[in-house]
């Protein structure tokens, strides 16, 4: 009797069933598909931490020139200074952030979504000056309300506070004064939008805006005499008395 023996040089997947044959081809695909995501999805910022003065790098830059597309007054260099971070603490307080003076990636994404972008109250009013006492930022507002920098600020204090109301800048007086105030513009009485030493992120002044000495050089150099400057806060409450003794 002869024995008919099976040819060893069959392929071997004549030999599987089909449902296994089915799983491998599904697994590869999802295993392919999955490392074609991982080679095309766009690359986060290293920097999950917060970082502050003294980083420098690539995602430093692309947090400076996120903020000056966005009008806030800060250098394009790489290199996270004062700078860098007066201008992170004023677009956090226009997006309702907290007020420090660092960054991490989820600012940087939120400024890629168009967070922090300065809403001007009154478009119509020429080159002009808006504070906006409740987000505590001064605003330089160009021609046909287009945003041309914005600053921190510290407005006046509770038992001192700013007046609310339109005006316009009567005097300026460029240098520091005997009460410690840099290249002053006076909009009503003695209240004055100039540097000063201290300009922290919260209401603080006698009625003043404080801006940073750092700023002021280039504050005063564009506001001209006759410039209006609108002083407001969100809900439109505030002090609308001019006080004699408003100061610093």
């Amino acid at each position: 009797m002869v024995v008919k023996r099976t040819s060893s040089s069959a392929p071997l997947a004549t030999a599987l069933p089909a449902t296994t044959l089915l799983v491998a081809a599904l697994l590869a695909w999802v295993a392919s598909g999955a490392q074609a995501h991982h080679r095309t999805r766009t690359p986060r910022p290293r920097y999950e931490r917060a970082i502050g003065i003294g980083a420098r790098g690539h995602e430093v830059r692309l947090l400076q020139d996120e903020l000056a597309r966005l009008r806030y007054e800060v250098p394009v260099s790489g290199y996270f200074d004062e700078a860098t971070a007066r201008a992170v603490l004023a677009f956090r307080k226009v997006a309702g952030l907290e007020r420090v003076e660092s960054a991490n990636a989820g600012v940087l994404q939120l400024l890629r979504r168009g967070a922090g972008r300065f809403r001007v109250r009154y478009p119509s009013d020429g080159n002009h000056v808006e504070a906006d006492l409740s987000k505590q930022v001064l605003v330089e507002v160009e021609r046909h309300g287009r945003v041309r920098r914005i600053y921190t600020m510290s407005s006046g204090k509770p038992s001192t506070p700013t007046v609310l109301g339109r005006f316009r800048v009567y005097s300026k007086t460029p240098g520091v004064n005997a009460e410690g105030m840099v290249d002053s513009n006076y909009f009503i009485s003695g209240y004055a939008i100039h540097g000063y030493a201290e300009v922290p992120a919260y209401a603080a002044s006698h009625g003043c805006l404080r801006i940073p000495i750092a700023n002021a050089p280039a504050v005063c150099a564009w506001v001209q005499v006759g410039y209006p400057v609108d002083g407001y806060t969100d809900d439109g409450r505030g002090s609308r008395t001019v006080r004699r003794d408003a100061g610093p």
